[in-house]
């Protein structure tokens, strides 16, 4: 038999014999895969439905917005003058902007707070931007129609009344529409011209808007440099398109920095579950070397069996997040057209697979090496681990009720593990934190009106997904710890039975051993997550938690924790003492 047919045979028995754990590493290697995937294939893939929107309405390539109205009430000259610039071949308006207080679907925006933008429009069909009207009709006397981002955001439909500086108008219709970026909150309302112009106050006066098209739309950029103004504001098509992406590049940004989040919370998951299934195979190990076996083979098969398991969670992680990403790269309400599925890239592929290999191998590697070194004699014996004495510890806890005392020994055995579990409550507690965060900023910084801005809620919605998968994730590597430290302590704790411990005792030691793991871990969470969400916020606004909102997710964290690891503690001080001590020595 080859080497590498020896290899693979040894590895596929070893995870046939012990499903449950390879199931547990897959799902935990394919949820971080999945969500890089995600990040990585949205680069890029929102530009479509912009362009297919501003094709069907006649899209302006420049939008030219006055400061004010000339001394007669109409567009001032500087708006006018831009008709005839060069490189101009086409332009509707100018059209009246006012800026009227607003109440519709429970919400009230007020004048002062300019949450919306009224535009006066012909009944006609307008050269250039063109809104298409997706519900309803376009605009007619005492009709409105509203941005259909911001109608979803009022919760308004054709057929409802709003009011406009205390008038009523019905709404006629829905549309999407080039010159606005549909993410953006306020959002944009169209009326009659008339309709719009009687909305004007001496504290409101109107404002203008005027549409060009260009004869180079590449040159948008270049044009609104040379003729922008004090009294004029210009923006390119290609501003309000990158505008409109900037909802799916901020879910990209998010999901790029959750799935390092959970590669690292699956480093410490697998770690632990690897150094659990190691300390099971301590006599298999003796086995394969007595019959011959290297160092070298023994590390290979243990590497082997771990890697073929983060390959295939790597292919599944790709398959989920490429199927996902269309659900994250679906236009917004205030487009059309679909952005189309995201492409697979060959850097994409190479890069989760190194991933997912790198969880895999950095988990793996130091386990597996130190079984390899064990020797035939020790691995066959499968002795119980002598433990370090400390006099320090052994001086505290003997002090202590004899949960405590069990817990500080046993966290003691095992402060590798013991890191990686605090490591894997930071992690979560830290994004826990920073979602609540953000939420009460969203709160505190709302549009006017009361609105949530739509870029903030697909973040948000972003988020809470990864937050969801941290917490399981987090949830089960606490009772692989638990499970893991139930497994390599059975002998001292069938000790500390036989010498008077109850059962409660040694389930509540077990319980007490990863509290002290988590409450460190808890409580680093919180800067941790307050950091994180200064990272992000890009010099914005910070709201910070109350303390009791923290007092309650460290002590949230820790009794989840004492409740995930209370069932394989009791599970395993129910095995009776003599079953573990009759052949094993102590």
């Amino acid at each position: 038999m080859g080497r590498i047919l020896l290899i693979c045979r040894l590895a596929a028995r070893d995870l046939r014999r012990r499903r449950a754990e390879a199931v547990l590493m897959l799902i935990v290697i394919t949820a971080a895969a999945a969500t890089l995937t995600l990040g990585l294939v949205l680069s890029g893939a929102t530009s479509n439905p912009y362009l297919d929107t501003k094709a069907v309405t006649a899209g302006p390539d420049v939008v030219a917005q006055s400061a004010g109205a000339a001394k007669n009430g109409g567009p001032p000259a500087s708006l006018t003058a831009l008709e005839n610039a060069p490189g101009a071949i086409g332009h509707s308006g100018p059209y009246p902007l006012a800026s009227p207080s607003l109440r519709a679907g429970g919400h009230t925006v007020s004048t002062a707070a300019a949450g919306f933008t009224v535009e006066g429009r012909d009944q006609g069909r307008a050269p250039v931007d063109q809104p298409k009207v997706t519900q309803g009709s376009w605009v007619r006397p005492g009709g409105a129609v509203i941005m259909q981002t911001y109608a979803a955001e009022l919760g308004v439909r054709p057929g409802d009344r709003i009011t406009l500086n205390g008038r009523r108008f019905t709404v006629t219709g829905l549309a999407v529409t080039a010159a606005w970026p549909s993410v953006n909150a306020p959002g944009l309302i169209w009326l009659t011209t008339a309709d719009a112009r009687s909305l004007a106050t001496a504290a409101n006066p109107l404002t203008y808007a005027l549409n060009l098209k260009l004869a180079d739309p590449a040159t948008a950029t270049a044009f609104t440099n040379a003729h922008g103004t004090g009294n004029v504001y210009l923006s390119s098509w290609q501003q309000t398109s990158s505008q409109d992406a900037k909802a799916v590049q901020f879910e990209q940004e998010a999901l790029v920095a959750g799935s390092w989040l959970l590669s690292m919370l699956a480093i410490a998951s697998v770690a632990v579950l690897v150094g659990g299934r190691m300390a099971e195979q301590t006599r298999r190990v003796g086995l394969l070397k007595a019959v011959g076996g290297t160092p070298r083979l023994i590390a290979a098969v243990l590497l082997a069996e771990h890697l073929a398991l983060a390959l295939l969670a790597a292919a599944a992680g790709l398959a989920a997040g490429w199927l996902a990403a269309p659900l994250l790269t679906s236009p917004a309400d205030g487009l059309i057209g679909a952005a189309g599925a995201p492409s697979l890239t060959a850097v994409t592929v190479g890069v989760v697979a190194a991933v997912a290999l790198a969880v895999a191998l950095f988990a793996t590697f130091v386990p597996a090496i130190r079984a390899a070194r064990t020797s035939t004699v020790a691995a066959l014996a499968d002795a119980a681990r002598t433990p370090r004495r400390r006099a320090w510890l052994i001086a505290v806890s003997r002090r202590l009720p004899v949960p405590l005392l069990l817990g500080m020994r046993l966290a003691a055995r095992r402060p590798r593990r013991l890191m990686l579990s605090a490591a894997s409550i930071t992690i979560t507690v830290a994004m826990i934190v920073g979602v609540l965060t953000i939420w009460q900023l969203d709160h505190v910084s709302k549009v006017p009106g009361g609105l949530i801005n739509p870029v903030h809620a697909g973040v948000n919605q972003v988020l809470l997904v990864i937050t969801v998968v941290l917490t399981v994730l987090a949830a089960v590597n606490a009772i692989f710890v638990a499970r893991a430290t139930v497994a390599d302590s059975r002998r001292p704790l069938a000790v500390a039975r036989a010498l008077g411990a109850t059962q409660e005792q040694v389930s509540a030691g077990v319980s007490a051993s990863q509290l002290l793991a988590a409450l460190p871990g808890a409580i680093l969470g919180i800067p941790a997550g307050i950091g994180l969400v200064a990272a992000v916020s890009r010099n914005g606004p910070v709201a910070i938690l109350s303390a009791w909102e923290l007092i309650a997710v460290l002590l949230g964290t820790l009794l989840v924790v004492s409740a995930l690891t209370a069932v394989p503690a009791r599970i395993g001080a129910r095995r009776p003492v003599a079953e573990i001590l009759q052949s094993e020595a102590a």
